[in-house]
């Protein structure tokens, strides 16, 4: 059983993926779920921030763009707007905030989601006075430190030491969520996104592997490759440019996620056969052999 990681062909891959994305797009697709903002919301307001940041959230074990639309439809309706004000939050009972967010099916857990959902939102309004903005000031807006106080930072409840920024602060969702914060709200003051690793889900995952950067024999669970597919593109994109600055491991989770999203997912798991593969944007580089993922299993012979 081994791995490989394969840099040289990851330059390649990036650098493709990328020039695709930002002119005719993958698969004819050329933006994201959560790209589109609710009817009347100014990008970059305050509103806009909680609209991302909320959502982003509870992005966990979900379909994005169902996600993104029903938390559209839940923005956009003025008896569950409330939902991403903060200070409603921290004053609306519990059962509410459960009720009004399957309303439009925002949660999927309901107890969890609306659990993680207004904690989020609290911690916001009680501890950076209802600006996200205060927050990322306050840790300079060093990513590096961002992502340290997303994990550590707490707050006492019921006399037990619970996590400020539950889910917000896990390996995906707070890397995804600083990507959004600069491709979406349009936040320029970030730092050190060089040092912040891919958001690895089963889409980032699943295009690495079939497109060769991470290859080799083995049978593991999907999340034990996560350190391997982070380090893969932390490596590869080293030394190339795009519009006048240096890549960064960011810049490609937007394409590769694509790729596997309209692409890779028809593949077939054993023979490695892909029937989009003539129109597909790294045909070059789709790499024969097993690329299976099921129940979080991954199962490679490439």
């Amino acid at each position: 059983m081994s791995i490989v990681i394969d840099n040289e062909r990851g330059k390649k891959v990036a650098k493709l993926l990328y020039d695709s994305f930002s002119t005719l797009g993958i698969h004819g697709k050329t933006d994201m779920p959560e790209d589109i903002t609710p009817n009347n919301v100014v990008k970059g307001s305050l509103d806009h921030i909680f609209f991302i940041t909320l959502t982003v959230s509870i992005d966990y074990q979900r379909d994005a763009p169902s996600l993104w639309e029903s938390s559209r439809k839940t923005f956009d309706d003025s008896k569950t707007r409330y939902l991403f004000n903060p200070k409603l939050l921290h004053e609306t009972p519990f059962r509410k905030i459960v009720e009004d967010m399957q309303k439009y099916k925002l949660s999927k857990k309901p107890q969890k989601d609306a659990n993680i959902w207004r904690t989020v939102g609290v911690t916001f309004y009680k501890k950076w006075e209802g600006d996200p903005r205060k927050f990322l000031k306050n840790c300079n807006g060093d990513s590096s430190l961002i992502l340290k106080r997303l994990r550590n930072d707490t707050h006492l409840y019921n006399g037990s030491s619970v996590s400020d920024y539950p889910y917000l602060r896990g390996p995906k969702i707070g890397p995804l969520w600083l990507r959004m914060l600069r491709d979406n709200v349009g936040i320029a003051q970030l730092r050190n996104l060089e040092k912040v690793p891919i958001p690895v889900d089963i889409h980032v995952a699943r295009a690495t592997l079939t497109t060769g950067v991470v290859r080799g024999s083995i049978e593991v669970k999907l999340d034990e490759l996560f350190g391997d597919i982070r380090k893969a593109w932390f490596e590869s994109v080293e030394g190339l440019s795009i519009k006048n600055r240096p890549m960064i491991a960011l810049d490609v989770d937007e394409p590769l996620w694509h790729l596997s999203k309209y692409g890779c997912s028809y593949r077939d798991k054993i023979t490695g056969y892909c029937p989009v593969s003539n129109s597909c944007e790294a045909r070059e580089f789709c790499i024969k052999g097993r690329v299976k993922i099921e129940n979080s299993i991954v199962e490679l012979e490439t």
